[in-house]
């Protein structure tokens, strides 16, 4: 039986969250090289096509397919009041079953950067997650340097949960990242005890 495949469509107060299409090549891969210094010290070393119209063809049909199989959900992050490309968050890993979880990633292009775009993102995709896909648990990782990321999911109620040693390689090189993690209706640090 065919199914059609299902667009999805996020919308927030200042942006507009959806999948990557083809036409988005060239706006994806100029915010991409105009931020590479700013990406690159937090990010998996970047293939040698990684800016390449054949390069990012392979990840938009990459994304159809993981939103068709739902085992990702790969959104580009689109500012409302200009359509301009601001940056990308994938629920990734989607685990049904006992777990009921995802891992979450996410990039910010330099110009747009620490303007709460992406907290905005990441609370609308945790809501997502939580509500629509009933996943119980979000994951994330990143860089124990990495303050801006570690405050970002801190805000959104993600929760320390520890280290994971040679977790990524990062810039070539295996590196340790520290865990974060949000639950739905999260009662951790809470207690009915009186």
């Amino acid at each position: 039986m065919f199914l059609p495949r299902r667009k999805i469509r996020i919308e927030t107060e200042r942006l507009t969250l959806r999948e990557p299409v083809l036409t988005d090549f060239r706006e994806w891969s100029s915010l991409r090289e105009g931020s590479a210094d700013f990406l690159t010290p937090w990010e998996p070393q970047w293939a040698a096509d990684h800016l390449s119209r054949k390069g990012f063809a392979n990840r938009v049909y990459w994304s159809q397919r993981s939103i068709s199989s739902g085992s990702a959900v790969p959104l580009f992050l689109f500012r409302r009041e200009d359509d301009a490309l601001v940056g990308a968050i994938t629920l990734d890993n989607i685990r049904r079953g006992p777990a009921q979880s995802g891992t979450l990633g996410y990039w910010t292009g330099q110009p747009y950067a620490r303007m709460g775009y992406m907290r905005e993102a990441l609370q609308a995709m945790s809501h997502y997650a939580f509500e629509r896909l009933d996943l119980s648990r979000l994951e994330a990782a990143c860089l124990p340097e990495n303050a801006p990321s570690r405050r970002l999911l801190e805000s959104c109620g993600f929760k320390y949960e520890g280290v994971a040693q040679s977790y990524l390689q990062i810039a070539g090189r295996w590196r340790t990242h520290v865990l974060y993690a949000a639950l739905r209706g999260d009662r951790r640090g809470r207690t009915d005890v009186g």
